[in-house]
């Protein structure tokens, strides 16, 4: 499995995947699941793979060697929007050939892409492309996509980044959402790839491969988890409705609630009457 992480934001585009795949605890393997294709002051774009590994190198392969006079490809199109179609009918041209196979073989056809960029003449672009090759597109609203094991990265994100984030707000953000990753889940593993891209430059501004010796990212390990134990630490425990407790002090419980509880089988029925102390009796002794 993996973990890719796009980010558009107001001043440029922010990508982190990881490397590792695994197919079995003993088949794990290093593959980088990030491209960038790059004409200076031309265009700038990457695609971010997640999924099955063979299907997504073999999209990613057809992606790369349509250079043919005449051919649609990621060198000439107009826009970021015909781009993100070559992408797409790479995707269905490989489900055309592959999909069926492995459902035989009892195989899901599973391939995600993230793919963002900037082409000269128009604004940047980030889009999430789905394994049947139709895309979305992020929005103001929704300024970051994520595939593969998202879940745990995922609060952190939703938490900080919005459109004016900047840039290196967005990259700590982004790694901050990779460790968590990281710690939880071991089908996602080191190196990492973070390419960081300012608006209208047009080529890569900013690269980093990043391994267990990065001293950035040992200190986010080491700071994020303390951080996180301290602010665990100073939340108040939960107070009950009949506990005592300061005019100001937030209370879990304010009014009384009962569980939906499952009714009692008839011979498990209590007696109300004889829920109290069970009587001493006292035994006569004969004078």
């Amino acid at each position: 499995m993996t973990y890719c992480v796009g980010m558009r934001l107001n001043d440029g585009l922010v990508f982190l995947s990881d490397s590792r795949t695994n197919a079995g605890v003993d088949q794990i393997s290093t593959f980088r699941k990030m491209t960038v294709f790059e004409h200076p002051s031309e265009r700038m774009m990457v695609l971010l793979s997640a999924g099955n590994l063979a299907l997504t190198q073999a999209v990613q392969q057809i992606v790369c060697e349509r250079l043919a006079p005449g051919q649609t490809s990621l060198w000439n199109v107009h826009g970021m929007l015909e781009a993100v179609r070559v992408v797409g009918d790479a995707v269905r041209e490989v489900h055309a050939r592959d999909a069926a196979p492995l459902k035989e073989a009892g195989i899901e056809f599973n391939c995600s892409f993230i793919f963002g960029g900037q082409i000269r003449g128009e604004t940047m672009r980030l889009l999430h492309v789905y394994s049947a090759g139709n895309f979305i597109e992020a929005t103001a609203e929704n300024p970051y996509f994520q595939i593969g094991e998202s879940k745990y990265g995922k609060p952190i994100i939703d938490r900080v980044i919005s459109p004016s984030t900047r840039l290196d707000e967005a990259a700590k953000c982004a790694l901050i959402s990779m460790d968590s990753t990281l710690r939880s889940n071991i089908s996602v593993g080191l190196p990492l790839d973070l390419l960081v891209y300012e608006a209208n430059r047009l080529r890569v501004t900013k690269f980093v491969q990043i391994d267990q010796d990065n001293e950035y990212m040992q200190m986010i390990r080491n700071t994020w988890g303390a951080r996180l134990r301290q602010v665990f630490a100073e939340i108040p425990d939960p107070t009950w409705r009949d506990a005592p407790a300061t005019v100001h002090t937030p209370r879990l419980e304010t009014t009384r609630c009962t569980p939906v509880r499952a009714p009692l089988p008839a011979g498990l029925q209590t007696d109300v009457r004889t829920t109290g102390p069970s009587p001493i009796q006292l035994v006569a002794q004969d004078d």
